[in-house]
This record gives structure tokens, C-alpha cells and sequence, in this order.
């Protein structure tokens, strides 16, 4: 049998966005993900559909899966020919355990690499507004565990750390931190030292809390900080109020919940964590390709997409056929909405016609006032197998002949877990479909007043017959939601 590999990948702090390149490159490889509890949660849903996931995270004095074994885990799924990645919070090294896994790996003569992370050392006080050197404050850097070993013991060299005149990181150190600050006074520390607590680093819910030495024991307790957590001491700590950029963004604080398709989500969802907002993405949809057979369009006039999806799906069995653009020269080009005209434009196409409301129903209607078609011409509609009757109904009034060619199919999609939209500060749609699917996620939930965005009339109709308190994007695009987001939506 092939024997396969362990890959240690240092997962970064928490932010997706921080993962390396390379580090991404070989979760999209993996057979295997042996994970941490600190790794973020948008870092573990990038692991592939199919993968098998081990947890053998570690929460402070609670240790399901002890070293040991999780050093043979490693060593037997490998030689089982999988290709097995160690995933690990922040770095490989710094404060982990990824030199033991080694050293069992090299004897079990097991082949690896190691991709290095960003440790939440430097990240965590970026995040935070904080340069853990600057001129003007000091030149170096020391980065300490703060973790007591088994005897309860933390021993440290204070009169050293004091005498380096530098910035001090403190990992692991939530429950030390009194003890912590109190050998650094008794050492000869200044009590008015700046000092930060920064709670889950890089994370949405990250907190940046400015202290001073002689107080920072105490604000942990106050302020109730639970791991993952970094003390910060030095001078630089000062700066933070003038360089926290993360607590500025627009939407930090926010949780928003996103409902569109996996791939589709993860651009709004990327943007949205952009603007410092939690997103978590609830695929409430999906949407299948369909078998068809393409019509001869010579008797063709007009083509009407209601749907990006509509375009991509049609052009692709237009590619099968053995045809491409240039088989539609001549012809009427409707679009609904803008994100579809762009769906035409990225196969060289400029739509004729775009309603300015984002639904079937307002296409027929435009189109009938501004003379788009006449009974002289014949339209083929791409779309999904189910829709709405308003575009017919429009046609029918206008007596223009058409074709209904089923594209794709929109399944709805429930959630392995059971939902619970309170916790929400914003839940998106972008379509009804997108709504029925949200509603099997949390059966019997109270969504009354619960602020929604959604793109079109007809998905706001089906949000407002469940309860929610309904705002529309000004225009059927993602640009839009995001402006309403960061407008007055959460000011109303």
C-alpha cells in the first residue's frame, strides 16, 4: 500500500483570511484533517465535502484526546495511504506540540511537512491597533507562555522581562494573568504601564481591552475574558485607541446570516467579513443543472433570463450543442436585474432590456409599457422549473408566443443543525426559494420582528408571511445589500 503523508498546517489565529496560501492548498489536498479547538470556524469549512474530520481539541484542564494518542493518530491514518493534515491554531510550533508529533512521525517513518501560520501573537494586537514595536517605544519583542505547568506552577524570570524594556505577549495566560502582573510590580515594573487584553483575536466577536499593569489581573476578572485570549505590556499598548482599525468597520459586531448557494454565499459572505461583520453561511438552496434539449432558435426573436443561473446553465448547453454567442446574433436580450446582464456580458452579450425592479412579474410589465415585444416575435425563456407565472401571464396579455426551457432546478436545502435566527442581528435573501429553505433550518422558531434584507418584492413578500420585519435592497444586487447594511439598516 502507498504510504501517504502528514502535513502540519498552522491555521492562523481565527480569521479564514489568514490562512497561508499554501496552508489553503493542501486542506483542498487532504483525506484527513486532524484539528485543534482554536482553529476558526471559516478554516474548517474550507475542508473538502467528504474529508474525514478528527476533533482532538484541548479546552483548559480537559484533554479528550491526550498527546499521545493524537501523535499515533497521525502516524496510523498516514499509513493507511491518506494524505493527513495536522491542523493546527496560529502556528505549528509556538507554544504547540507539533515537535513531539514530529518525533513520533520520524520514528513511525512517516513522510511530512510542516506549512508554518500567523500566530495570534501578531496578529491579535494588529487586529487590535497595536505595533508590538515601534521606535519611538522599544525595538523588541517576547512572546511567553503564560500556561502553569502540571505542578500549578508558573515560573517565570520577572526581573529579566523587566530589564528587556520591550513589548511582552503573553499566550495562554487567562487564568495566570494576576499572577502574572503581580510578579512583573514586584520585579520593578511601572504599575502605569499600558497594558491590552485581546479576547479572540482576528475574530468577529474580538474584544480589545486597554488596561494598565496594575490593573490588569483585575480587568480580566471584570471583564470576564475567556481564552482564546492575549495579554499585551508595553508602551505600544498606548496606541491602540489611535490605530484600531477592526473595532471601525462598519459591521463589526454584527451577525448576519447568509442564505444563498454555497458559492454564490461565500463572495457575500467574504464581504461582509471584510466589514467586520460575523457571517455565517446557511446554504438554504441549491441548484442543479438540468438535462435539455436546446430549440432551434432560427424562429427565435427574443431571449428572456431571470436569473444569472438562467444564463450561466443556458450558455453551457449551448457550448454542448456545439454552438456559442454568435447563435443568438440578431436577437432580443432581457435580463431580470443587473447581476443577470452581467451574467450576459461575461459571454460577450449586452442585454436590450432590464427592468428596473428585480422580478419576472416587473419584466413582463416593462416590457409591455415600453413595446420591448409584439406579437411578431416568439421568446424562449431559460429558467428554473419552477417559477412564478407573472412573465407568462404578461406575455399571454401581450399575445407574444414563448417557449418555457427548464434550465435548472432550485432544491431546498436544510441544515444538519437546528438554526436559531435570534442570535441574528440580520438574516439575507436573496430569493423566496432562499426563505422556504431557511424556514426548514428552524421549524417552529419565532421569527416575528426579526430584521431581514432581501432582494425583489416577491422574496420580501415571503419573509413578511413568517413574521419578519422586511427591508428591500434599493437594487438586485449584492452592492446594494451591503450599502443598505452599512446604511441606516441598523439604525432604523
Amino acid at each position: 500500500m502507498t504510504k501517504g503523508k502528514v502535513t502540519l498546517v498552522g491555521a492562523g489565529p481565527g480569521d479564514a483570511g489568514l490562512l497561508t496560501c499554501k496552508g489553503r492548498e493542501a486542506l483542498e489536498k487532504a483525506d484527513v484533517v486532524v484539528y485543534d479547538r482554536l482553529v476558526g470556524e471559516g478554516v474548517l469549512n474550507l475542508i473538502p465535502p467528504g474529508c474525514k474530520k478528527i476533533d482532538v481539541g484541548k479546552r483548559s484542564g480537559e484533554h479528550p484526546v491526550p498527546q499521545w494518542r493524537i501523535n499515533q493518530i497521525l502516524a496510523e491514518e498516514a499509513k493507511k495511504g491518506q494524505d493527513v493534515v495536522r491542523l493546527k491554531g496560529g502556528d505549528c510550533f509556538l507554544f504547540g506540540r507539533g515537535g513531539e508529533e514530529l518525533e513520533e512521525l520520524v520514528k513511525e517513518q512517516v513522510p511530512f511537512q510542516v506549512i508554518p501560520g500567523i500566530t495570534s501573537a501578531l496578529a491579535a494586537p494588529a487586529y487590535g491597533g497595536i505595533p508590538v514595536t515601534h521606535r519611538d517605544f522599544c525595538s523588541s519583542l517576547h512572546i511567553i507562555t503564560g500556561h502553569k505547568k502540571k505542578d500549578g506552577e508558573l515560573t517565570l524570570d520577572y526581573p529579566a522581562l523587566v530589564r528587556l524594556e520591550g513589548t511582552l505577549v503573553f499566550l495562554m495566560s487567562v487564568s495566570t494573568a494576576p499572577q502574572i502582573a503581580q510578579g512583573l510590580l514586584n520585579a520593578g515594573m511601572e504599575r502605569e504601564m499600558p497594558a491590552a487584553i485581546i479576547e479572540k483575536g482576528t475574530r468577529p466577536d474580538q474584544r480589545t481591552i486597554l488596561t494598565t499593569l496594575s490593573r490588569l489581573g483585575e480587568t480580566v476578572q471584570e471583564k470576564k475574558v475567556v481564552s482564546p485570549a492575549i495579554l499585551l505590556v508595553g508602551k505600544v499598548a498606548s496606541l491602540s485607541p489611535q490605530f484600531d482599525w477592526f473595532d471601525a468597520l462598519p459591521l463589526k459586531g454584527k451577525r448576519i446570516l447568509v442564505t444563498r448557494p454555497r458559492q454564490e454565499g461565500s463572495r457575500l459572505q467574504s464581504r461582509l467579513e471584510e466589514l467586520g461583520a460575523q457571517a455565517d453561511l446557511l446554504p438554504a438552496i441549491a441548484r442543479e443543472k438540468l438535462p435539455f434539449v436546446l430549440p432551434d432558435l432560427k424562429d427565435t426573436t427574443a431571449l428572456l433570463f431571470t436569473s444569472p443561473h438562467s444564463v450561466a446553465c443556458f450558455f453551457e448547453g449551448l457550448w454542448e450543442a456545439g454552438l456559442d454567442s454568435r447563435a443568438l446574433f440578431g436577437k432580443k436580450l432581457a435580463a431580470v436585474g443587473s447581476q443577470t446582464a452581467r451574467a450576459l456580458q461575461k459571454q460577450g452579450l449586452r442585454a436590450d432590456f432590464v427592468p428596473r425592479e428585480y422580478s419576472g412579474k416587473a419584466l413582463g410589465a416593462e416590457m409591455k409599457a415600453a413595446g420591448f415585444l409584439t406579437p411578431e416575435d416568439r421568446a424562449l425563456i431559460p429558467r428554473a422549473r419552477k417559477a412564478g407565472p407573472h412573465l407568462e401571464e404578461a406575455l399571454k396579455e401581450m399575445q407574444v408566443p414563448y417557449t418555457i426551457l427548464p434550465v435548472y432546478e432550485t432544491l431546498l436545502q436544510k441544515s444538519e443543525e437546528h438554526i436559531d435566527p435570534r442570535v441574528y442581528d440580520a438574516l439575507t435573501f436573496t430569493s423566496a426559494s432562499a426563505v422556504e429553505g431557511f424556514l426548514l433550518s428552524c421549524p417552529g422558531a419565532d421569527l416575528s420582528h426579526l430584521p431581514a434584507l432581501c432582494i425583489g418584492p416577491e422574496t420580501g413578500k415571503k419573509a413578511a408571511e413568517t413574521g419578519m420585519d422586511v427591508t428591500l435592497s434599493p437594487e438586485a444586487t449584492i452592492d446594494s445589500m451591503i450599502d443598505t447594511l452599512t446604511g441606516g439598516f441598523f439604525h432604523d
